[in-house]
């Protein structure tokens, strides 16, 4: 074996200044790679990547096996950086490399996820995702990002406290595999492109929402699922991503899942992603999070040495390592035979299969490579950046109030900490955007006489000293705006929630502001939900808007809505719990169904048994619609269903395309969101109240007319998941229903026998960790019930 010392060490120690100097494009004209088979258009990725990573010696591939590349320089293959971010518009990221001025100081910021998700319109997202590709793009054309991105976060947010909820769309599981499969066609350039716009990826690969509750953190979390909760509710979004969407790229998660390191885990990455799901058609490639093949030594301690930590990850499949300890211990891994060269080359070909399907080496016969500056920032990326934002704010309650006109001669109180917000409006993962209009600004164009009072000042600050203008200002003002709730400051990634109500400061001040009996709106601000029952049940407080994170145009978009520039259509897509749920269920609860034995009363609208505040898909507007359904029949034989399904994949097999009459009823144009429920008792006890299996939403629907929404389903979604993880078709009963409400109900029955849809592969036996750093207490380590007040008997 030769020796794999020298070289190693010094790409280790040249890592930062690799990251940004030395890259570029092969010159596959006249540089030393023209002749080697990478070069050769003709010829198939795979071939193309085997004949690349053959030219590298032992020391140049074990380089290589970090996010930040050195290339090959003998080789002419520059330096290369994987770690780029996109979430909602090109981030500030280790690849990402804004100018000061120009062109290039600034990228179209987007909505955060969350909001997006309200505004249920998958053509949206893929048109958010297209504007974000030709961007990124741009970027790399001018050197200054590379073309692999490490987004979305497509992880449910099934707990109000999670801090990084607001980098996804939503609670239900339906609703982000539809989301992230038209992101991917925007962000990749369709499902089988020529040539990818950019490598998506999807994240955290899986059982990942917690970062640092009651002591335990995400970094050493051992996550116990079982698998029917598993391939009913965390797995589907990840299933849309490789075996529906074709997505580029995975990112193994920091958490343990039943007792293995996620990435360590053969089960995941092997088992189930490339084999079950079938995502080897591109030799596609699994990231790690950032260090989490550090954590597998420590403090996971999975393995009892760092060589073994590092070849568990690559044996199971982790390609790459965000990281260094790939660099710094697969040397001795190899010597020690605890890794093979094939298993090393499997996992560059992978990576560098991507960089050759983005043409990386195929030089001005991409497309994209004629993108520059002029295609960042346009104008029509700047009013895509509005629409996204306008569509997704959520109208909870209006006692007729809104819309009302501001005009010149009005003066207008906006108050709280969101009033004049500026970065905040991006939430995290976030670029430099081209300008960010506050609601104070949007409320400065209308040409009334606006007072700003940013307070109360941070979460939980109860200092009273600047709030006196305030009560200044309130009897002048003709309508009053409150604009607050969370911000970063409370929720953000490392930063999980202790309370999901609203501050004691915040509601003093709303309260006061409420009793001045002027027209007031409240504006509840923030990715995770909060139990705004104070605000609903205050008659004084005349309507309440959820704006989530915003974004660079959210401001305008917030204030349009209390004008009625934009009718309101957004729906939640999180269940707003009220404030004591979290004293029912510790975070470390990986279930969903209620349980009476841990007094757990159950996740999402899918399964909680309490009332919520507001519940999943819950938005008014300023019209009223009706509707009608196209009954798609009465009685279906399984047997019938079955004789027709031609996918390989059973559940992707059409049931039926269900038309729904939608008519405006008022005066109003409006947007309106059609939701399609399912219930009724089919397949085993017990049975959710109702699951989401068909969403689109119909644009400018005018005062008096009608519109038809058309529900696309498969057999996957009349389909039950049974506990061993697999989906079975059940004969029963089955009800349609539209909206919440619902607005109209269809019937139907299956008969015959039960089908199996998608048998789920079965895991090993679960393990737990041999030890951990879980800090005691409620939720930590106690398996008894959990009280109301948080004790444990």
């Amino acid at each position: 074996m030769p020796s794999t010392t020298g070289a190693v060490l010094l790409a280790v120690a040249g890592l930062g200044a690799a990251q940004l100097t030395g890259r570029g494009f092969p010159d596959c004209s006249q540089g030393p790679l023209r002749n080697n088979t990478v070069c050769d258009l003709s010829q198939d990725p795979l071939t193309r990547a085997r004949a690349l990573i053959a030219a590298f010696t032992v020391d140049e591939k074990l380089n290589n096996t970090g996010h930040v590349s050195p290339g090959v320089p003998r080789l002419g293959l520059p330096a290369y950086t994987w770690w780029q971010e996109a979430l909602h518009g090109i981030a500030e990221s280790p690849g990402v490399n804004f100018s000061d001025h120009g062109p290039f100081s600034v990228a179209t910021s987007f909505p955060q996820p969350i909001l997006m998700g309200a505004a249920f319109d998958d053509q949206l997202i893929q048109d958010v995702a297209t504007v974000i590709s030709t961007e990124s793009r741009a970027f790399n054309n001018d050197d200054r990002a590379g073309l692999d991105y490490w987004t979305p976060n497509i992880n449910p947010f099934k707990d109000p406290r999670w801090g990084r909820g607001q980098e996804t769309p939503g609670e239900d599981p339906f609703h982000l595999s539809s989301y992230v499969h038209s992101l991917i066609l925007g962000l990749q350039g369709g499902l089988n492109p020529k040539y990818k716009r950019v490598v998506a990826t999807c994240k955290h690969f899986v059982a990942y929402d917690m970062e640092s509750w009651n002591g335990n953190f995400r970094y050493q979390w051992d996550a116990h699922v079982n698998s029917q909760d598993l391939a009913e509710y965390y797995m589907p979004p990840f299933q849309s991503c490789a075996r529906d969407s074709n997505v580029g790229s995975f990112m193994c998660s920091y958490n343990a899942l039943n007792g293995v390191p996620t990435c360590a885990d053969p089960y995941l990455l092997q088992t189930i992603l490339r084999e079950h799901w079938g995502w080897t058609n591109e030799q596609q490639y699994v990231t790690s999070d950032c260090d989490s093949i550090q954590n597998i030594f420590m403090p996971h301690n999975y393995r009892s040495t760092r060589e073994a930590s590092v070849a568990a990850a690559l044996n199971a499949g982790t390609d790459l390592n965000c990281g260094t300890v790939y660099q710094h211990h697969l040397p001795s891994a190899l010597q020690e035979g605890l890794i093979t060269e094939s298993t090393l080359d499997q996992a560059l070909i992978r990576q560098y299969s991507a960089l050759i399907r983005l043409g990386y080496f195929d030089g001005d016969r991409v497309p994209y490579r004629s993108l520059s500056g002029a295609d960042v920032n346009t104008n029509s990326s700047q009013r895509l950046a509005y629409k996204a934002a306008a569509e997704g704010i959520t109208l909870l309650k209006n006692d007729g109030t809104l819309p009302m006109q501001i005009t010149s001669n009005m003066t207008v109180l906006i108050v709280g900490g969101w009033a004049d917000a500026t970065t905040q409006m991006q939430g995290n993962y976030a670029g430099v955007a081209p300008y960010l209009h506050s609601p104070t600004w949007a409320l400065n164009q209308t040409g009334a006489k606006v007072y700003t009072a940013s307070v109360p000042g941070g979460q939980g600050d109860p200092t009273t000293d600047s709030w006196l203008p305030v009560w200044n200002w309130a009897p002048k003002a003709d309508v009053i705006i409150y604009a607050g709730g969370i911000d970063n400051s409370v929720e953000s990634e490392g930063n999980d929630r202790t309370s999901i109500a609203w501050t004691g400061a915040q509601l003093d001040m709303i309260g006061q502001l409420a009793g001045y009996g002027k027209p007031m709106v409240v504006m509840q601000m923030g990715g995770g939900q909060l139990d705004s029952s104070p605000i609903a049940n205050n008659p004084n407080i005349s309507a309440l808007i959820w704006g989530g994170y915003p974004g660079q145009s959210g401001g305008e978009a917030l204030v349009d809505t209390i004008t009625g520039k934009n009718a309101p259509a957004g729906r939640l897509p999180t269940t707003q719990y009220p404030a004591d749920y979290i004293s029912l269920i510790p975070m470390t609860d990986m279930s969903l169904r209620p349980n009476s034995s841990s007094g757990s009363p159950g996740r999402t609208y899918q399964w909680y048994t309490g009332t919520p505040i507001y519940e999943f898909g819950s938005g008014l507007h300023y019209t009223t619609f009706s509707a009608s359904i196209q009954s798609p029949g009465s009685t279906f034989a399984i047997s019938d269903l079955m004789s027709n399904c031609t996918e390989h994949y059973k559940d992707k097999c059409p049931f039926s395309t269900i038309n729904v009459n939608v008519r405006n009823t008022g005066s109003t144009t409006s947007d309106y969101v059609t939701l399609g429920f399912l219930a009724g008792s089919h397949g085993p006890a017990p049975r959710p109240k109702k699951r989401l299996v068909a969403y689109t939403r119909l644009h400018g629907i005018t005062g008096g007319s009608s519109s038809t929404a058309s529900l696309k389903m498969t057999l996957g979604s009349l389909g039950r998941v049974d506990e061993t993880g697999s989906k079975w078709l059940y004969p029963g009963d089955y009800s349609l229903m539209i909206d919440s409400q619902p607005l109209a109900t269809a019937n139907f029955t299956l008969t015959g026998n039960a089908v199996c849809l998608d048998d789920w592969p079965q895991p090993p036996a679960p393990s737990k960790q041999d030890s951990d750093y879980f800090v005691g207490g409620y939720g930590s380590t106690y398996d008894g019930q959990v009280l109301v007040d948080g004790n444990v008997p």
